[in-house]
């Protein structure tokens, strides 16, 4: 393990350590000031967050992006405090800390018994509405989780989630889209982030009206097991609530090839993912390259790796 690699896990381990004993005004606090000493400095993530939002606000003018990385990294932020504070939350205070739109449909996907994946993107809180989903909604669910360097900060991710009741399988290691079928045929519930390729297989959408990939997962599963595939959208409004919404299914084409219906398919779950981020831009956590025009061909699989999880 290099230097900056025990370092990185030096301050992760820190951070879930500390920050869950502080009062929780101070976390709050601590949270705001380092995303605006952050975004101060104009780092290499704070410049694409911008780059990115300028895309999807395009006729945002430079004072407009500054404001919206500045929130943007605020809620960056946020996201970070929570999690380290969500493993010492009490089941009460998980219940009520979320509030989603339209529930019904993940409801009514698993009472008809054929499983249900979630799909969503990089919005506020992702481990907080899963938490929700184990703790308020009774449901387990499986979920992958990207191998980050060094193996010790995975094994510290895994072990975070676990903990919040979710069954966590690597990203990488081949295996992980045959145990997400078996658990949807047996009427389960998978979840997956899924706005970014890491796979350099994805599927090319249009976002934002460009060109971008994005993982061909969620929609190969919906038609391998025949499970509701369902867009969830998540946003901050001010307030300690957290709040969501799960969008209408996406169904799978009654006609067309195999990759035909792939892309009719991530295509709907992209336009619902705009929807969402376009209404909240600045909760869209985002600070790797995710257009094809921003990104380096040659090393697509490799690209940006610091600051995801």
């Amino acid at each position: 393990m290099s230097a900056q690699e025990r370092l990185t896990d030096a301050l992760y381990g820190a951070g879930w350590g500390t920050v869950k004993k502080l009062p929780e005004p101070v976390a709050v606090r601590l949270g705001r000031t380092i995303a605006d000493i952050a975004w101060k400095q104009r780092g290499k993530g704070v410049l694409r967050l911008e780059s990115n939002y300028a895309r999807v606000v395009p006729d945002a003018g430079p004072e407009r992006l500054a404001e919206l990385s500045r929130a943007g990294m605020r809620s960056y932020l946020r996201y970070w405090m929570e999690s380290f504070r969500l493993p010492a939350w009490g089941p009460e205070r998980v219940a009520d800390s979320f509030t989603p739109k339209d529930l019904h449909h993940l409801t009514e996907g698993m009472a008809a018994g054929k499983g249900v994946i979630l799909a969503l993107p990089h919005l506020a809180n992702w481990d907080l509405a899963g938490a929700w989903v184990t703790t308020k909604l009774g449901i387990p669910f499986t979920t992958v989780a990207e191998r980050l360097k060094p193996e010790t900060l995975y094994d510290r991710f895994v072990a975070y989630r676990e903990g919040l009741g979710m069954e966590v399988l690597p990203h990488s290691g081949g295996s992980a889209f045959g145990t997400l079928a078996r658990r949807l045929r047996d009427g389960g519930l998978v979840c997956l982030v899924a706005d970014r390729d890491l796979s350099a297989s994805g599927v090319e959408v249009s976002f934002f009206g460009h060109a971008a990939r994005m993982p061909a997962g969620p929609a190969l599963l919906a038609q391998h097991t025949g499970a509701r595939l369902l867009p969830v959208t998540l946003w901050y409004d001010g307030s300690p609530v957290m709040r969501g919404r799960v969008h209408p299914p996406v169904e799978v084409p009654a006609s067309g090839t195999r990759a035909e219906k792939t892309s009719v398919m991530t295509q709907a779950l992209a336009d619902a993912f705009a929807t969402g981020i376009a209404e909240h831009p600045e909760d869209w956590h985002m600070l790797q390259r995710l257009w094809t025009e921003d990104l380096d061909p040659a090393h697509a699989p490799e690209r940006d790796r610091e600051g995801t999880a």
